[in-house]
């Protein structure tokens, strides 16, 4: 019932930045929890970054200090500002929502992200 849909997505030299966005239309039920996921091939979806309405958030080790998570609102769009990028950031982005967390919940079809020079 309720669809996400992210946008952003692209090629970035290493060091650069890019900023990600979900959307969530579809339902009047409120997300409380939303987060961003990737993918890198080969590899299993790893969790990267969340957002609750509480205003708690909470980064993977990886990406503290570099990826910040935010929403509006609403909660209906929430974004991933991704800076001094690495190759190894390289991946399918992928934004998930939940109603009370994110240990269940809907997901985006994902955006890839490409980390090259």
């Amino acid at each position: 019932q309720v669809r996400l849909m992210e946008s952003g997505g692209g090629l970035v030299q290493p060091g650069g930045s890019l900023r990600l966005s979900c959307a969530a239309s579809g339902s009047r039920v409120s997300l409380n929890a939303m987060g961003w996921y990737r993918q890198a091939p080969g590899q299993e979806r790893e969790f990267v970054a969340a957002i609750h309405t509480s205003g708690v958030t909470r980064y993977a080790e990886s990406v503290k200090g570099r990826f910040a998570i935010s929403r509006d609102s609403a909660g209906k769009m929430w974004y991933l500002q991704m800076n001094r990028l690495k190759p190894e950031d390289a991946a399918v982005y992928y934004c998930k929502g939940g109603i009370r967390d994110l240990s269940t919940g809907i997901w985006g079809q994902g955006t890839q992200v490409t980390v090259s020079s």
